[in-house]
């Protein structure tokens, strides 16, 4: 019943109060895993990163399934920024679950975070090839190709997604943001002028001279901080 009424809390947006009734919950059930997970997820989404970690960590020691705690624990680390903390719960979780298109969407963050886009790329294919036309996973392999420099096919991989008939604004505004990196501010222009007043068209054209006089280095942290980057 806690479960539940923690679970329409989270739904209805109230998620202080949803993370209350899940831990209400794990304290009644002191041998299940599932609602500290849950606190844990919740956690996650409040960007209460660290409160997360303690929360997954406290399921991990509890009996039963804790494969969305050692989930949520690679989560947790990537937002920290620490990329090779979060290799020890994805391969443990990869063990339950191989060729899990989530994970190796996670194992490709970690790698792109460590500079190894090549890596980073070749989980992103082989998440697509169980996954084919997954968002996070054609949006992520666009951003690592974009970091390698390989600005064509970057936009191969995007174009199709983001102008498609499901294609989000997100979706465009990145492919304008990979247009403006290759040289192309006429395209990054027409895109961002979809959502974007002339003003804020030009801020972000801006934006993308000054990401192209960056070193490739200091592009590259610019852009994995940027919200367009999925983690899972």
């Amino acid at each position: 019943m806690l479960m539940r009424i923690g679970d329409a809390a989270r739904a209805g947006g109230d998620l202080p109060n949803a993370v209350g009734v899940y831990r209400r919950a794990a304290e009644m059930a002191p041998t299940d895993p599932a609602p500290l997970i849950a606190a844990g997820d919740v956690l996650l989404q409040m960007g209460e990163v660290n409160e997360a970690i303690v929360s997954y960590h406290a399921a991990l020691v509890r009996p039963g399934d804790t494969h969305g705690a050692q989930v949520g624990l690679a989560k947790a680390f990537l937002k920290t920024g620490k990329p090779e903390l979060a290799l020890a719960p994805i391969s443990t979780a990869l063990e339950e679950s191989p060729g899990d298109p989530k994970l190796l969407l996670l194992l490709g963050v970690t790698r792109d975070l460590a500079g190894q886009h090549g890596e980073a790329q070749a989980y992103y294919r082989d998440g697509l090839t169980r996954a084919p036309g997954d968002p996070a996973l054609t949006v992520n392999l666009a951003l690592s190709l974009t970091l390698s420099g390989d600005y064509p096919n970057a936009i191969a991989v995007l174009q199709p997604l983001a102008m498609g008939p499901t294609g989000s604004p997100q979706e465009q505004q990145t492919l304008a943001l990979i247009y403006g990196l290759s040289g192309n501010p006429e395209q990054a222009a027409r895109l961002n002028g979809r959502y974007l007043n002339p003003t804020e068209v030009q801020t972000n054209l801006a934006y993308y001279q000054t990401l192209r006089q960056l070193s490739p280095e200091a592009r590259s942290r610019a852009i994995l901080s940027g919200g367009t980057w999925s983690r899972g």
